[in-house]
């Protein structure tokens, strides 16, 4: 197996309530000063499983995000607890854990999940408790579309504005005629056809496959897509599934027969993969590397020193996700969940957490977070250079263009009486 991907694997494959990197030296996680009742955060993700290279960035960066608040007071002037369970991608087990934090650690807030379908899963379950929840990373639109709750927000894009950002730079650079890999579970069945939908605006056509969250085998798919002889792979899996697809494309040689592109192509997989894999134009939901953009420099600073890496989106979700509990909370002067949420309604994020330029706000309507969406070109670092510095910003897309109106999303938001 790969060294790279050996690494990842065995950096993301965390325990519940496990310190991480630096961090562990830099500050606690779980305080209780002077007697207090602390702040409780309740954080449910993949640690293990083919989603836990996305899924570990996100508790670290939420855990590094509680450590620093807490040096600074914490919320309402309360340390923060973070409660950290393994949903081990899946579904019952997912909802078993959001139960657990609400109905025996009486957690004030939820966080999760990085798999979409238990993100929805979990949401049900928090609108029941009527406990307010954040999903930092799972993007199926109907989180915040059609099946969108008074007590759900979301910092990650949907899969309708990542697709809609990228897909005019894959019709001009590279042509109408697509191939998908896609993950057969809610994500990739609403990224592909936010994809598709954009193809047909263009007259474009495609073919594809659906295959496991966590397969490992592609070799069948990129015989299929070689004889179909696609302008660009859009290759959507996710996580280690992801890695092991492009490992097995440049395997393959089809670098040389066909682009790359897509929606997700994570700081965390083009760490993992080949060097020729390290093309194609993606998108990210935030990226670090922003020359001349107040405070993200001071942020990617700081991150580097506690925990000895370069943040990612994923750490950035996790970091959105616990101030915004605190803009929520001193917002409503209390922890109650419907008061915070509407505390979060239309809540524009300060600079140095929004870390990008522009407006950045939680949409009143389907409670969406607005951020930009990094458009840009995936490539091995220059010599000398920093060693992350593998994507190219070649636009910003403003979130609210790329996700329509509330009313296309479907949300109809209604609050408790």
């Amino acid at each position: 197996m790969d060294r790279k991907i050996v690494g990842l694997r065995r950096r993301t494959l965390l325990t519940a309530g496990a310190t991480l990197g630096g961090l562990q030296l830099a500050s606690p996680f779980i305080i209780s000063a002077r007697g207090e009742a602390p702040v409780k955060i309740g954080m449910v993700d993949p640690l293990t499983g083919s989603l836990s290279a996305p899924a570990g960035p996100e508790v670290e960066g939420a855990k590094y995000a509680v450590a620093e608040l807490n040096k600074a007071g914490g919320i309402l002037g309360r340390q923060i607890q973070l409660l950290v369970e393994d949903s081990a991608n899946d579904v019952g087990t997912g909802v078993q854990k959001t139960r657990k934090l609400i109905d025996r650690d009486k957690v004030d807030v939820i966080f999760g999940d990085v798999n979409s379908g238990i993100a929805y899963a979990m949401s049900q379950v928090t609108n029941e408790k009527k406990v307010l929840h954040i999903v930092p990373g799972g993007h199926t639109d109907p989180i915040t579309g059609a099946d969108c709750k008074w007590n759900v927000f979301r910092i990650c894009n949907t899969t309708t504005m990542d697709a809609t950002a990228v897909s005019g730079e894959l019709i001009k650079r590279f042509g109408k005629r697509w191939f998908f890999i896609t993950p057969d579970y809610a994500y990739g069945h609403s990224l592909q056809d936010a994809f598709v939908k954009q193809l047909k605006k263009a007259g474009g056509e495609y073919q594809g496959d659906m295959l496991p969250i966590a397969n490992s085998d592609f070799s069948g798919t990129l015989i299929k897509a070689k004889a179909y002889k696609p302008d660009v792979l859009l290759n959507n899996m996710g996580g280690l599934a992801q890695v092991d697809c492009m490992k097995q494309f440049t395997q393959f040689g089809m670098e040389k027969e066909m682009a790359l592109g897509g929606a997700l192509f994570e700081l965390e997989a083009l760490q993992a993969v080949p060097v020729e894999a390290k093309a194609g134009w993606w998108t990210m939901e935030w990226w670090w590397n922003q020359p001349g953009v107040p405070h993200v420099a001071e942020f990617v600073a700081a991150f580097r020193k506690a925990t000895g890496k370069t943040p990612s989106a994923r750490h950035w979700f996790g970091v959105v996700a616990v101030h915004s509990v605190k803009l929520a909370a001193e917002k409503a002067k209390a922890l109650d969940s419907l008061k915070m949420a509407h505390a979060l309604e239309d809540l524009e994020l300060p600079a140095d957490v929004a870390l990008q330029p522009g407006k950045v706000r939680y949409r009143a309507g389907d409670h969406e977070l607005m951020p930009n969406i990094f458009v840009g070109n995936a490539h091995p670092a220059k010599a000398g250079a920093n060693p992350d510095d593998m994507f190219t910003v070649a636009k910003l897309v403003p979130g609210e263009e790329a996700a329509g109106s509330v009313a296309d999303t479907g949300c109809h938001m209604k609050y408790p009486a």
